[in-house]
């Protein structure tokens, strides 16, 4: 298994609505991570269409439906041409069609591999006004790479859901991939700031965000792309690649390009969390008991 990665995270700015020059954009990111060498790239929540929810028309009326896809479909198609040429993972977010239910769409993460092959993570919580176009997805999503499993989370199930990065890295995950899209309100905000460094720490685990920037349909989103993991001394978290929201320069539109190396998830793994410590079988009963009720 490798350890060594070159990843990349993108500040991008979407225009609400505007497919054609998001998906132009997103290809433009693709091709210059592929060129400075990126071994996988990570951008936002939606940022194939833009986040926001359009208000006052009916489910099958909205942008996020309008502007739906199934994945594979033509937007992913192109960029697994670029995933290809480059030999790169690119996990980004849109408005997936279910290829079975049309009036199905979720909030989700394509996952295209170096060598083409198509994946979906479907978002499984939905906040706000996400649940007015998308429905619930229900798999949490571990891709196989040379760096060992990789787990894929969007937003709200990062920040306010412990329970699925504990599971990714119980299952041997040194890195989840966090496509967000976290507006600059001091509830989004706050969540963000405070739970991507306690929960690398909390699990001893690099977990890269890419987040939507600028205005989009009458919110601020703030950047802060980066990749966050424990640091060398064992007694927090350091910040690899980017920047963590709210740092100064972070809402800018940008690429961040790094290298980092995973065995630092293990290395720095003093708490055996997963060596006896940690107890599913008394966690299951926890939530079976919470069911009952």
């Amino acid at each position: 298994m490798k350890h060594v990665i070159n990843i990349a995270v993108v500040n991008f700015y979407a225009e609400w609505g505007n497919k054609e020059n998001n998906l132009a954009r997103i290809l433009d990111y693709t091709e210059a991570a592929g060129k400075r060498g990126a071994d996988m790239l990570v951008m936002p929540e939606t940022c194939l269409t833009g986040y926001m929810d359009e208000e006052g028309k009916s489910r099958t009326e909205k942008m996020h439906a309008r502007l739906a896809e199934t994945i594979p479909g033509p937007s992913t198609e192109k960029v697994a041409e670029l995933a290809r040429k480059y030999g790169m993972f690119v996990v980004f977010g849109m408005s997936e069609k279910d290829p079975a239910d049309e009036t199905k769409i979720y909030n989700s993460a394509a996952i295209i591999h170096p060598d083409g092959k198509m994946e979906a993570y479907r978002k499984l919580h939905l906040p706000f006004a996400e649940g007015n176009w998308a429905v619930v997805g229900d798999e949490p999503v571990l891709i196989d790479t040379p760096w060992g499993p990789v787990g894929i989370t969007i937003c709200y199930d990062t920040y306010c859901f412990p329970e699925l990065i504990r599971y990714y890295r119980a299952k041997g995950a040194r890195l989840t991939l966090n496509c967000t899209a976290c507006p600059d309100g001091n509830c989004t905000a706050g969540s963000a700031e405070l739970a991507i460094p306690a929960y690398a720490f909390g699990n001893y685990i690099f977990i890269a965000s890419s987040n939507l920037v600028g205005n989009d349909h009458g919110a601020h989103f703030m950047g802060g792309s980066g990749v966050v993991g424990p640091a060398i001394d064992k007694g927090g978290v350091h910040t690899y690649v980017g920047h963590m929201f709210k740092d100064p320069n972070s809402d800018q539109a940008e690429m961040y390009l790094g290298t980092i190396d995973l065995s630092m998830a293990d290395v720095n793994t003093d708490i055996p969390l997963f060596r006896g410590d940690w107890r599913p079988e008394l966690y299951k009963k926890m939530c079976e008991d919470v069911l009952a009720n």
